[in-house]
């Protein structure tokens, strides 16, 4: 029974609403225009929507969730996917750290599985670890196209969030194409600065990193590898702002390793030099200033010299050494870009090609 200025309305009875006639010179007019309120069979489509919705996450956990294991390397529990028949996995590099071999648990398996480290590519967080046996029954996870991936797209993380294992967590796409920068050493990452991550408010956690978020057509779009963390929290993860690995990234990387036992074309741009913040008179973040240059890399034919301050590349502007490689994130291999730079006072932009990290 609805309730309007305190009189109760009998179920399914006519009530005068507002029309407005976005057609008509007049504007927005009072009309009495009846309109019905939904019927039983109306209300009943709701519930069929919902099992239809749980129907999909069912199946797709049910495709999906054997695909994902969960990876000891000393005391430190992560996950990883499994990428293809031969034992091949798929995780993050700083869930393998230094370690050379692993303990694998896969959804089917009671005990361990032995693996061993193929390559670490700490530069993209990523890495492939293999299967010294594998067993019957192993199932590669399908890699989708990270580039029909779009804001609003249901999304379902698993992984082994604190230990435990095989544990899935929804949410939707909140972002993508975001340049985010890890911690390093103590924070839990390798201080990789990352382009083209996909935001998600799907629950990432601790034992999360390497694992898999999949979209409701069972398809891998992403590798789960970090939350936000709020320093308000006292450096706490944010809840709802977790990053993945975009697919098409991954397939890149780990294609290469599976093939060659290494990276040999990262895609990434870069100046060839080793910088470090500088700050201002009001100890702000003021550029990124080079300590070095390798010789004759992109920075030294473009004539930068160490004791220069970078600061901005093609237009972006440079306040740090991270911001500076967040601005090289977003660009590739053999882009001819203008640097900014400040030299004894004075500002001068230079045209650099970039090489490749």
């Amino acid at each position: 029974m609805d309730v309007s200025r305190g009189r109760a309305r009998p179920r399914g009875a006519r009530v005068p609403v507002l029309v407005c006639a976005v057609l008509l010179a007049a504007g927005c007019t009072a009309s009495e225009t009846p309109v019905e309120r939904p019927g039983a069979s109306d209300r009943a489509a709701l519930p069929l929507a919902l099992d239809d919705l749980q129907g999909r996450y069912l199946k797709v956990i049910k495709e999906v969730l054997p695909s994902v294991v969960q990876i000891q390397a000393s005391g430190d529990l992560g996950s990883g996917v499994v990428y293809d028949g031969q034992g091949h996995i798929v995780t993050n590099a700083h869930v393998v750290g230094s370690e050379k071999t692993f303990r694998v648990t896969t959804a089917h398996s009671e005990e361990p599985l032995t693996a061993r480290l193929v390559y670490s590519y700490p530069e993209q967080d990523l890495a492939v670890i293999k299967l010294d046996r594998v067993p019957d029954g192993l199932r590669a996870a399908v890699f989708g196209n990270s580039e029909t991936v779009q804001v609003g797209h249901i999304v379902l993380a698993m992984g082994s969030p604190l230990g435990l294992s095989s544990s899935v967590t929804e949410g939707i796409v909140s972002a993508t194409g975001r340049t985010v920068s890890e911690g390093g050493g103590s924070a839990g990452g390798t201080g990789a600065t990352i382009a083209n991550m996909v935001q998600t408010s799907a629950a990432i956690n601790p034992g999360n990193s390497g694992g898999a978020l999949v979209d409701l057509d069972g398809q891998v779009i992403g590798i789960p590898t970090l939350a936000a963390s709020d320093p308000g929290l006292g450096g706490g993860a944010a809840p709802g702002i977790g990053f993945a690995i975009p697919a098409s990234m991954v397939r890149t990387v780990a294609d290469q390793i599976v093939r060659n036992g290494k990276v040999v074309d990262s895609g990434r741009a870069a100046l060839s030099v080793t910088v470090r913040t500088v700050v201002d008179d009001g100890y702000r973040p003021a550029g990124a200033a080079v300590v070095t240059v390798t010789g004759g890399g992109p920075a030294a034919r473009a004539g930068l010299r160490a004791g220069d301050v970078i600061t901005g590349v093609d237009r972006a502007p440079v306040t740090s050494a991270t911001g500076l490689s967040e601005a090289l994130a977003a660009r590739r291999p053999g882009q001819r870009v203008p640097v900014t730079y400040q030299r004894d006072g004075a500002a001068k932009t230079v045209e650099v090609t970039l090489g490749e990290q």
